[in-house]
């Protein structure tokens, strides 16, 4: 008998089984691969295909020249950014203002959603889902002229009312206070977003067994506790996937509801990275640069989201992949 290494081809005929058995499915379920063709085009078209012009952010951009024909500047976009004095004060910007809004947007559509599937009045239940669902469908731009509407120094609703109440005198400055913007901007989006985003938990919650419920009655535990140990570890798996994602999506604040909630008075808590992209890019033309923070910020996306599944896959079993 002759010992030694395996030879490396050894592995091949499992690879070739799995081949076959891969053309089998799609022989077999070519009708629902179809239907998945759409999808898989518009990635390729919309979401690949633009990557080409990740080479801007390493290029001095002239659109005369084109991408390929500009001049190759390799890194220096990058080294005036991470230069600029704008560079911190757009970082913790774009921090604060997401990690408070991640804070605040994640755990109320968790509470909602328990609330409205231990609600014993079944219309009362339907009534405030679809109350607390049509927040969604506002515009950003109503959205924002709401605000507006609400606390303007001069014809807002709450300045009036305050005014009448005798709390305060004259003008409410919110919209013009730089330390009010991040929880307007916050606590409206919290106000709009809260009942969508309870639907996947909703819907998590849907699947739990009936019995567990009825046996934990039978041994006289209350709701809370019934909630407690029943209904929030069935869903915990569907949390920390979403906060994941939450996570890859870190630095990725709105940048419409921000741009039209900006004013001389809050820019320097307002500027944010995509607000500064637009600006620099679209308003002075400097597209290899905006390309360059945009790139940046895309990668600390990535990073963050690499890092958070591989930590929740440590701590437990559940990770997007």
């Amino acid at each position: 008998m002759t010992t030694g290494t395996i030879p490396s081809g050894t592995n091949r005929p499992s690879k070739l089984k799995q081949r076959g058995h891969l053309g089998s499915r799609l022989r077999k379920f070519w009708p629902l691969y179809l239907f998945l063709l759409p999808a898989l085009i518009y990635l390729a078209l919309f979401h690949y295909a633009p990557m080409y012009g990740v080479l801007m952010a390493f290029k001095s951009f002239k659109p005369i020249k084109g991408i390929l024909g500009s001049d190759w500047v390799g890194l220096y976009n990058f080294a005036r950014f991470f230069r600029m004095d704008m560079f911190r004060t757009l970082i913790v910007n774009t921090l604060t203002l997401s990690i408070y809004a991640l804070a605040a947007g994640f755990i109320f559509p968790i509470l909602l959603a328990l609330l409205i599937n231990t609600c014993v009045l079944r219309r009362f239940s339907r009534v405030l889902q679809t109350i607390t669902y049509l927040p969604h469908f506002i515009s950003m731009v109503v959205m924002v002229g709401i605000i507006n509407l609400l606390f303007s120094p001069s014809l807002g609703m709450f300045t009036h009312l305050l005014n009448a109440l005798g709390i305060i005198e004259g003008p409410l400055t919110l919209l013009l206070s730089a330390k009010a913007f991040n929880d307007l901007y916050v606590w409206s989006g919290v106000w709009q977003s809260m009942g969508w985003g309870s639907i996947i938990y909703l819907a998590a919650l849907s699947g739990v067994d009936p019995a567990l419920h009825e046996a934990a009655m039978l041994d006289g535990a209350s709701k809370f506790q019934r909630v407690r140990h029943i209904d929030i570890p069935w869903i915990m798996p569907t949390m920390v996937i979403l906060l994941i994602l939450s996570c890859g999506n870190l630095m990725n604040v709105g940048f419409e509801k921000v741009f039209l909630m900006q004013n001389a008075m809050n820019l320097g808590v307002s500027e944010i990275i995509s607000t500064y992209v637009y600006k620099m890019g679209i308003l002075n033309a400097q597209y290899s640069f905006s390309a360059a923070v945009g790139l940046f910020n895309s990668v600390i996306n990535m990073a963050l989201l690499l890092s958070v599944n591989a930590l929740s896959k440590k701590l437990g079993d559940t990770g997007l992949m």
